[in-house]
């Protein structure tokens, strides 16, 4: 039997590689990783986890079929758990980042309830970053 510790990666098929790199990097704060351009794939650091992102185009890639558009998305989101979580701060800062966070909700997730926002990527992936549980039931 096994138990699961959490999401070790995720991966993000992208058709413009060069913005989605800059956005998980410049915006969200990872770190490229490792990148094997001969398969089409870019391994970003969030965390203890990874994002992967393969180009629609490579290798990887084409063996998923049609590229993310409007009509239909990879995934319909990644949760990444961010600490601390300062709601009216990472707003600021996702905005000066070029990014358009919503607002502070509060949403269920593998630690219970607590704060979270989605914004989305260039490519519309949505990214829920989440914060810790809310210390009581009145939070």
């Amino acid at each position: 039997m096994f138990q699961i510790k959490g999401i070790d990666h995720v991966v993000v098929r992208a058709s413009d590689l060069g913005p989605m790199l800059e956005f998980y990097t410049d915006v969200l704060g990872c770190t490229l990783e490792r990148q094997n351009e001969e398969i089409g794939l870019y391994q970003l650091r969030a965390g203890a986890s990874l994002i992967d992102l393969v180009p629609v185009d490579g290798v990887l890639g084409r063996a998923g079929g049609a590229g993310p558009g409007a009509e239909g998305r990879n995934v319909d989101h990644v949760c990444l758990r961010v600490e601390p979580f300062d709601g009216d701060g990472l707003i600021a800062l996702l905005e000066s980042r070029g990014a358009s966070p919503g607002k502070v909700e509060s949403r269920y997730g593998a630690e219970g309830l607590g704060p979270s926002l989605y914004l989305a990527d260039p490519e519309g992936n949505v990214i829920e970053l989440k914060g810790p549980p809310w210390q009581s039931e009145s939070g």
